[in-house]
């Protein structure tokens, strides 16, 4: 997570870049937390994502994670709560005050938010300016320097495009976002199997459920050596 003096230098750095992010973007503020949600978000950040996958299919029926498009440009860790923002396709607009809400967007985002934007046909329209943790469903750029300073970011692919004069902006809509369900206030979690979105509404018994589940494969390795087999770990615990 970014420190406090980070997070302000990415807000800094990305309302003065010339490009502007794209589709799916993570940002996990520093600053203090409201007591209520922090206990939640903790647990998150210490379960692994294949656990917090599993249990929402377990619990729900329903894929949650996105695909294997999404690739990190350095191994990261993160969760947070979405809120979320559009990219509408407005080709050729010389409006300067086109993507501004997005801006004043990032800038006043509460603490332990994940900024998660989808950008309509922004496969090849890189926006990703400078800035603190992203995961995009589509391009991004500034990628030598992002890995520099060691904000983590998530995308299908790397092109040296801008989203300025391409496209308008709306906010803390419902949107799609790689095949995934996102609405303001969900959870979203990545690490280095991927990003899961979990519904607010079920965070709590996702949370407990894939606890669960990373102690029982946890517990697993050591039987694994044990007796050699896994066939017979997981017949111990259960535990694909």
């Amino acid at each position: 997570m970014l420190n406090w003096n980070g997070a302000k230098i990415a807000r800094k750095l990305l309302t003065a870049a010339a490009g502007v992010l794209i589709c799916v973007v993570a940002w996990v503020m520093a600053s203090p937390a409201p007591a209520s949600g922090d206990a939640l978000l903790d647990g998150f950040r210490h379960v692994e994502v294949a656990s917090v996958s599993d249990a929402l299919e377990q619990l729900t029926g329903k894929r949650m994670y996105m695909t294997h498009h999404m690739q990190p440009i350095f191994t990261a860790k993160f969760a947070g709560y979405a809120v979320t923002v559009r990219l509408k396709k407005d080709e050729g607009n010389s409006d300067p005050a086109a993507l501004n809400g997005m801006l004043a967007a990032i800038d006043n985002g509460p603490a332990n938010s994940v900024y998660v934007m989808s950008v309509e046909d922004g496969a090849d329209i890189a926006g990703m300016g400078d800035y603190a943790g992203a995961v995009i469903d589509g391009g991004v750029r500034d990628v030598a320097y992002l890995r520099k300073i060691g904000f983590p970011v998530y995308a299908t692919g790397i092109v040296p495009s801008t989203s300025v004069h391409h496209y308008r902006f709306d906010a803390q809509k419902s949107i799609m976002c790689d095949g995934v369900t996102v609405n303001p206030g969900d959870i979203v979690t990545a690490d280095s199997d991927g990003v899961v979105v979990v519904p607010r509404e079920k965070a709590a018994e996702v949370l407990a459920s894939a606890q669960q589940l990373d102690f029982k494969e946890h517990s697993m390795y050591a039987y694994i050596e044990k007796l050699k087999s896994i066939e017979q770990a997981v017949k111990q615990f259960g535990r694909l």
